[in-house]
C-alpha cells in the first residue's frame, strides 16, 4: 500500500461536468457554468453550493457521506443542466404564450423549468427500470436456459448484464449530434482541470495536450458502483426467490453500494495500488465513449468555467460574489466575447479552428501515474 507522495494542493481543487454546449466547474461552495451562445459569446453564471454535510457532523460519517454526496451531486447536475438551458437561449428563442406567462406568473417557473423536472423524472423512471428490473429479468432468463443451475453465479451474471447494458447505452447515445458536443465539452472539463493541477497556463492551447481520461469521473465512479453492488447484491438476504422482492431489496441497499463507491474513490485519491488501478481501469476504457477530443473553443469555455470558480486565484474572471450563505443566484453573469483576432488564439476569449476529429484518440498512453491525475473527493 503505498501513499500519494507529492503534496499539490491544486489536485482535487476543483471538478466539473459537461452540460449544455458549455461546461460547469466548482471550487468549495462556489461553482460557475460557461455556456456559448450561438453568437460566439461565453456566458458564465456564478452560484454558491454549500453542502449540508458541513452544517450536519453527522452526514460526514463514512457511507453516509457518499450518500449524501451522490444526492448533492444530481441536485447540483439538475440545476446545471437549467442553467445552461437559459444561457443558451433555449426558452428565449420565442414569445412567451399566455399559458407560458400564467405558468411563469402563478408559480414562478417556465415552460422549461417544467419540462426539465418531468424529463428528469422520466429518465430516472427509464433507469430503474433498464439498470435495475431488467438485469434482473434477463438474469432469471439465463437462469431458466441452464436449467435452474447458475447457483451464485446469478449474481455475476446479473453484474456483467448491468455492464454490458451500461456499455450499449453509451454507445448508442454517443451517435447523437448534441451528445456528441456534450461529450466534446466533458473532454474540455478534464484537459483544462488537469491543466490547472499541472501549474500550467491556463490557455486553450495549453489545456489541449492533456489526457481527456479522468480516473475520478464520472464514468469510473458506475464501473466501481457496479462491481461493489455485485459483491453487496450477493448477500444472502438479497433474494433471488421474487424478482419484486429481490427489486424492493435492492434500492433500499442502493445508499450502502453509492456509500461504498464514495469511500472507494477518496482512497484511490490517495493511494497506488494493483487494487486501485484494476477498477478504475474500465472506467478509463469507457471514456474513450464519453470524451470526446474537444476543438480550442470548447476548451476557452471550460477555462472561462474553471477560473470563474475560483476568484480569489483569478479576481479577473469572478463575477459579483453572492451576497447569501447558501446556494444565491449571482443575477450578473459575466460575459465574454470571442476574439475576432485572425492571427490565433487568445486565452479564454478564443477564435474557434477547425474542430478536430473527435473520433481520433490521441492519447495513447494509459500507462501514467494515476496518483497525480486523481484529485481528492474529500471536502
Amino acid at each position: 500500500m503505498k501513499k500519494n507522495p507529492e503534496s499539490n494542493p491544486r489536485l482535487g481543487a476543483v471538478g466539473g461536468q459537461a452540460v449544455l454546449e458549455g461546461v460547469m466547474m466548482r471550487h468549495k461552495n462556489r461553482y460557475s457554468v460557461s455556456v456559448r451562445r450561438e453568437n460566439g459569446e461565453i456566458v458564465t453564471e456564478n452560484r454558491e453550493f454549500i453542502s449540508v454535510r458541513k452544517k450536519i457532523k453527522f452526514l460526514n460519517i463514512p457511507i453516509i457521506r457518499g450518500t449524501v454526496n451522490f444526492i448533492e451531486m444530481m441536485i447540483l447536475s439538475y440545476k446545471t443542466l437549467s442553467i445552461s438551458a437559459q444561457a443558451y437561449g433555449i426558452d428565449e428563442e420565442e414569445e412567451e404564450s399566455k399559458f407560458e406567462k400564467w405558468l411563469r406568473t402563478r408559480f414562478g417557473k417556465s415552460v422549461m423549468d417544467i419540462v426539465m423536472v418531468i424529463s428528469t423524472v422520466l429518465g430516472l423512471a427509464i433507469g430503474v427500470g433498464i439498470f435495475f428490473f431488467l438485469p434482473i429479468f434477463m438474469t432469471k432468463g439465463v437462469d431458466h436456459l441452464t436449467g435452474g443451475n447458475l447457483g451464485w453465479f446469478k449474481n455475476l451474471v446479473e453484474g456483467v448484464i448491468k455492464v454490458l447494458i451500461f456499455i450499449a447505452y453509451l454507445w448508442g447515445v454517443s451517435f447523437m449530434s448534441e451528445i456528441k458536443r456534450t461529450f466534446e465539452y466533458h473532454g474540455a472539463e478534464h484537459k483544462s482541470i488537469f491543466c490547472y493541477e499541472a501549474g500550467e497556463e491556463l490557455t486553450p492551447e495549453n489545456a489541449k495536450k492533456f489526457k481527456r481520461f479522468h480516473p475520478r469521473c464520472g464514468t469510473s465512479f458506475m464501473f466501481v458502483m457496479i462491481a461493489i453492488s455485485i459483491l453487496i447484491y450477493s448477500l444472502p438476504f438479497v433474494t433471488w426467490d421474487s424478482v419484486i422482492v429481490r427489486f424492493v431489496t435492492k434500492l433500499a441497499m442502493l445508499p450502502l453500494v453509492v456509500g461504498a463507491g464514495y469511500e472507494f474513490l477518496m482512497y484511490a485519491g490517495k493511494h497506488d495500488n494493483r487494487l486501485v488501478r484494476a477498477l478504475s481501469a474500465p472506467g478509463l476504457w469507457m471514456q474513450r465513449i464519453t470524451t470526446r477530443e474537444p476543438d480550442l473553443d470548447q476548451l476557452a469555455v471550460a477555462i472561462e468555467a474553471l477560473k470563474s470558480c475560483m476568484p480569489e486565484e483569478f479576481p479577473e474572471h469572478s463575477a459579483r460574489k453572492s451576497g447569501n450563505s447558501n446556494e444565491t443566484i449571482n443575477n450578473t453573469s459575466e460575459k465574454a466575447s470571442v476574439s475576432e483576432n485572425p492571427d490565433g488564439v487568445k486565452a479564454e476569449n478564443t477564435s474557434c479552428s477547425e474542430n478536430s476529429d473527435s473520433s481520433v484518440d490521441t492519447e495513447t498512453d494509459n500507462n501514467y501515474d494515476l496518483r497525480k491525475d486523481i484529485p481528492d473527493v474529500s471536502e
